[in-house]
């Protein structure tokens, strides 16, 4: 089997995987953005992914988004490209003209900095990072501080305040993640009560990856981001 093909069976796959798991939730797979995480992956995986029909990809490196992303105009495709990584706030000018949304958003550093950089008639769609597990190791904002991250988000005339993003601690089994994704909802759902967020605001849960996306659509994830099960392990 062939690059390309492999990636495309693993795309059918996730796919699938994604149409059951709203099935048993009563959901509708249109409801859940899949970003294909291709971060370390080459720019010829990003394209046979595209090839197979895959719109939305993730990167965790400004570096290595900009090399792709100049890449794929080479070559005249233009997928919309997520910023996941854990962000620098001097990195914040470097992705701003490429990314469709940022998920690491979780601190005022980097809120200072959106709002030096976005640019209203191109909006960015952002989300607030929680470090539901509080670990000590790992980004992200506190719970407690997340209703005040997001009112400054809030405040800003080229951000577009889609939801809250979380990654749970690791584990060896899906369900362990459970807890942690129902938290994140909560959390979000309170949240919009408290700063009375607009309808078009603060609706989405960017959550799951390839080890527990079924279980975050489960639990109400309107994104989930994969990578291993779509491109294979990373060397």
């Amino acid at each position: 089997m062939t690059r390309p093909d492999e990636i495309n069976a693993g795309l059918h796959e996730v796919r699938k995987n994604i149409a059951i798991a709203c099935d048993r939730a009563g959901r509708s797979p249109s409801e859940v953005r899949l970003i294909a995480v291709s971060k370390k992956m080459p720019s010829a995986d990003v394209l046979a992914a595209l090839m197979a029909g895959q719109i939305d990809f993730g990167e965790n490196y400004a570096q290595e988004l900009a090399l792709k992303a100049s890449a794929g105009e080479l070559v005249g495709y233009s997928p919309r490209w997520h910023f996941l990584g854990g962000l620098q706030s001097r990195k914040v000018r470097d992705i701003i003209p490429t990314v469709t949304s940022i998920h690491s958003v979780d601190r005022d550093s980097i809120i200072d900095e959106l709002e030096k950089r976005t640019d209203v008639s191109r909006p960015t769609d952002v989300y607030l990072e929680i470090n539901t597990g509080d670990e000590s190791q790992k980004s992200g904002a506190a719970p407690g501080d997340a209703a005040r991250l997001c009112r400054r988000l809030m405040g800003i005339p080229g951000v577009r305040l889609e939801g809250l993003m979380c990654i749970p601690p690791v584990s060896d089994s899906p369900e362990a993640s459970r807890a942690y994704f129902r938290m994140l909802r909560g959390l979000r759902d309170r949240i919009r009560d408290e700063i009375s967020a607009p309808d078009d605001t603060l609706n989405g849960l960017s959550m799951g990856m390839t080890a527990d996306y079924a279980v975050a659509i489960e639990e109400g994830a309107t994104v989930v981001r994969v990578g291993t099960a779509i491109f294979g392990a990373r060397t």
